[in-house]
């Protein structure tokens, strides 16, 4: 156990750019509207928390335990997930920014992306299955050797990837989507027709 334990713990507006945030294990607690840009929150565990509109672009997590945490109406630009520590992995994203985010070779089955902006986001090698891209953009996102099995991307959009790279067996597409699935093959779709 971390020296620094804290439990169900509230935590509304608070500045950890400027003062950070006390390393150590954090367990059923809530942040709202809190800044963690930038922050170096690497060695941390988070338990049961929740984080609602807080800033944590370029935040660093470095060996950070990630466990049933939830991120609502977030911004997490540039976050390097795949330097976490994955043991207990569990993540939920709801409404969040994860433009140019990492979550290279990370066990993210049944991991749920609602409402999200994921553009330029990295999910080379990762483990994807079951997982659920609800109405989200998925502009320009990298999906290359990725395991893709029963991930359910019909209500997704603004996809290209290469099926042929990946694990697609079960995956679901809406007649709308599977567009960003032919490019790679230079097949011409008319939607006029």
């Amino acid at each position: 156990m971390s020296s620094n334990y804290v439990s169900d713990q509230e935590y509304n507006g608070l500045n950890f750019s400027d003062s950070p945030l006390v390393q150590g294990e954090y367990e059923n607690c809530i942040f709202t509207n809190c800044n963690f840009e930038y922050a170096n929150l690497s060695g941390f565990k988070f338990n049961d928390c929740e984080f609602t509109d807080c800033n944590l672009n370029m935040a660093k997590v470095t060996s950070t335990a990630l466990r049933e945490v939830v991120f609502k109406d977030s911004k997490m630009l540039g976050v390097d997930f795949s330097s976490c520590n994955d043991f207990g992995l569990s993540l939920r994203f709801e409404n969040c920014q994860l433009t140019n985010s990492v979550f290279y070779k990370l066990p993210l089955k049944k991991t749920l992306f609602k409402d999200c902006i994921l553009r330029e986001v990295d999910f080379t090698e990762s483990d994807l299955r079951n997982a659920f891209f609800s109405n989200c953009d998925l502009s320009g996102a990298v999906f290359d050797r990725s395991n893709l099995e029963q991930t359910d991307f019909r209500t997704s959009h603004s996809f290209s990837f290469n099926p042929d790279l990946n694990k697609m067996k079960g995956a679901k597409f809406s007649a709308s989507n599977l567009s960003g699935l032919l490019m790679h093959h230079k097949i011409v779709i008319d939607k006029n027709a």
